[in-house]
């Protein structure tokens, strides 16, 4: 199965709750993934939160975005198999 984010929702810091075709949900914490020019401008809190979900991960309007095998394993598992986050 190819692995895509279906859904996100922005929790507050650097923290982004992620819903995954494959129907886990886990929270990433991006703090300390922020390294690297494209990555510079997440560090205000204001775009950080601008993400869109594209293609199959989250993206931000400067092209910046993870791979979803990395958030996958990045992430903080869930016990709730929500197929949105509320």
């Amino acid at each position: 199965m190819f692995l895509e984010v279906s859904d996100a929702k922005y929790l507050g810091e650097y923290k982004i709750k992620l819903i995954f075709n494959s129907g886990e949900s886990k929270i990433v914490d991006l703090s300390e993934e922020l390294i690297g020019k494209v990555f510079e401008p997440l560090k205000d809190t204001t775009y950080f939160q601008s993400f869109k979900i594209k293609y199959n991960t989250i993206e931000w309007s400067n092209g910046a975005d993870f791979a979803p095998e990395f958030l996958l394993e990045l992430g903080i598992k869930q016990e709730s198999k929500d197929k949105k986050c509320a």
